[in-house]
């Protein structure tokens, strides 16, 4: 079994691949992006935005459930995790962010993934050290993540992020829950 610090964590090797999907949500662009752990090293796969069309409600969601079915689908991963809700000063705004979650939430769900979910503040602290880092910060940490993959600042590198913090806890999670014991070295 391998240890590896990364951000003041204690990392346990996971063997085989492990894919993860990660979804930043939104009405007008639902980030995802898709990686593989595999021992300890975290590969992209893929990333991308769902852009909804239409003006109803009702359309914009279906446009996001196709858009994460159609990721599912097409990258079978075995976990996902997404970013809890931001509540901000418009509640109408942040309600329907909240049914923009849901139905990516279904999306995964009914592929049998269990859905984490993670605030923003702790994907960022997680992923690039400070947890109120800009886009552009957190998609430079993203890349180094992943080996300097192609990845442009927005909704897809947020979702990536995602991914990654879903990817580094829970191979911790999973050892701990295993009997195991494990140092948090900070």
């Amino acid at each position: 079994m391998i240890i590896v610090l990364v951000r003041g964590l204690a990392v346990v090797e996971v063997a085989g691949g492990m894919r993860v999907l990660g979804i930043d949500p939104g009405l007008r662009l639902t980030g995802w992006g898709v990686i593989e752990v595999d021992g300890v090293h975290l590969n992209h796969v893929a990333h991308g935005v769902v852009r909804p069309q239409g003006k109803a409600l009702s359309t914009r969601l279906l446009g996001v459930y196709e858009g994460i079915r159609a990721v599912v689908v097409e990258h079978d991963p075995e976990r996902a995790a997404i970013e809890q809700l931001f509540v901000n000063t418009d509640a109408m705004g942040s309600m329907k962010l909240v049914h923009a979650r849901a139905v990516a939430m279904l999306a995964a769900a009914q592929a049998g993934i269990v859905v984490a979910e993670y605030a923003p503040n702790r994907v960022k602290k997680l992923v690039v050290g400070a947890g109120h880092a800009d886009k552009d910060q957190v998609a430079y940490m993203v890349r180094m993540h992943l080996g300097g993959a192609d990845i442009a600042a927005g909704d897809a590198a947020d979702a990536l992020a995602v991914a990654i913090t879903h990817a580094l806890l829970d191979t911790r999670m999973s050892r701990i829950q295993a009997g195991g014991s494990m140092a948090v070295i900070s």
